[in-house]
């Protein structure tokens, strides 16, 4: 197996403190957003196996495909690693957002390629052919946004704000079939006029402070992004509060936005990203109105299922990823994660081991297909590899 040096992303949103304390090191004082463990071309891991010098995740899995991942990875994904693992420190809100299935993602991906949009451009909707589902676990308490409320509780919310210029998207959620309701008020809420909504969202998030309790988050929404329309849009979704251990999976079509807090994530190895508000980015509406589902969606709040061995799975509908957690005590017995698949092994916690490598917090190890693995020590791990 092999220890990875692991590159962290410096976004605007990140929390300057969060990623610095896990991993028992000083702040910069700039944000810390996210720690990517993988072989992302954008910022791949680096290993150094013995007797080689330090080289990227990527090239070391593409130098033998099948020894890395596995023949069965490989046939099913190419010879790539299908996910990435992430920490993701989340000291502002992040960008409202939902991103294709994997038939969109394709058709998306071929219809730009043949406009000969540049992969790099900033319009861009489809970097590659890949579907982007993603599994966030929270380290900390965690908030986000995830999936469309019942209409009828979001107009009741927005009703008791006592916005005139809401009433109209009061009056819309309560008199049509949900499904309807639903997109027609997000339509109305991207296609505005500018300076009326940044108006209403003004006038919104005064209400909001005054009202606090479940007016509270959006409040905040507007603080940081003033007279933006994704704070509307963000009104329309449930808010989710996660406890450490707790996690929540975000599928295809379903809109979300993460608020704050400490967490792990692991997602299939996309870019494909449709943004609806709350960022300075490009906002394509008719392709996001295309792809969003308009649907009432409950969270599900996601806690793992523990096993005979230890292992507490996170269950997900996807292949790309399976993410499991190891609670280990003082005294606990080693156990074998030996698998047919490729591993990242992470540790969040404590002073655990693989095999003869002892892990810190924040320390991670790409472990090939097929190599014996053994857990000991004691602490938490988090353990990211692709569904058998």
């Amino acid at each position: 197996m092999d220890r990875l040096s692991n590159t962290v992303r410096p976004y605007a949103w990140g929390s300057t403190t969060a990623i610095p304390d896990l991993l028992g090191v000083a702040p910069t004082g700039e944000p810390q957003a996210e720690m990517w463990m993988g072989a992302h071309p954008g910022a791949p891991s680096r290993v150094t196996r013995a007797g080689h010098p330090e080289q990227p995740l990527s090239a070391l899995i593409q130098a033998d495909p099948e020894r890395e991942l596995g023949p069965a990875t490989v046939a099913r994904f190419g010879p790539r690693l299908p996910f990435l693992l992430k920490i993701l420190a989340a000291g502002a809100p992040l960008s409202l957002q939902v991103h294709p299935d994997l038939e969109q993602a394709r058709a998306g991906h071929a219809a730009e390629e043949r406009a000969g949009v540049p992969v790099d451009a900033p319009h861009r909707n489809y970097k590659d052919a890949s579907h982007k589902p993603e599994l966030i676990c929270a380290l900390t308490p965690f908030e986000g946004f995830c999936g469309f409320r019942v209409p009828g509780r979001t107009a009741d919310l927005l009703a008791a704000l006592e916005v005139d210029s809401l009433k109209p998207y009061v009056d819309l959620l309560r008199a049509h079939p949900e499904d309807a309701a639903l997109r027609e008020v997000l339509t109305a809420v991207l296609a505005a006029d500018p300076a009326e909504t940044a108006a209403t969202v003004t006038e919104t998030a005064a209400a909001c402070d005054r009202l606090g309790g479940d007016h509270a988050p959006y409040a905040v929404l507007a603080h940081h992004f003033p007279g933006d329309p994704g704070v509307l849009a963000a009104m329309l979704l449930n808010h989710v509060r996660l406890q450490p251990g707790e996690a929540l999976y975000l599928g295809a079509g379903v809109p979300h936005a993460y608020l704050g807090g400490l967490g792990i994530e692991v997602m299939a190895n996309s870019d494909n990203v449709l943004r609806c508000g709350l960022t300075p980015k490009h906002i394509d509406v008719p392709e996001l109105l295309r792809v969003v589902r308009f649907e009432p969606h409950d969270p599900g709040v996601l806690r793992p299922e523990a096993s005979p061995s230890g292992e507490e799975v996170y269950e997900t509908p996807v292949d790309e990823f399976r993410l499991s957690r190891f609670v280990r005590a003082e005294g606990a017995a080693p156990v074998d994660i030996t698998t047919p698949t490729p591993q990242i092994v992470l540790a969040t916690s404590g002073a655990p081991r693989a095999n003869d490598l002892s892990l810190t917090p924040g320390q991670s190890v790409f472990v090939p297909a097929g190599e014996r693995t053994e857990l000991s020590g004691t602490g938490t791990v988090f353990r990211a590899t692709v569904v058998a």
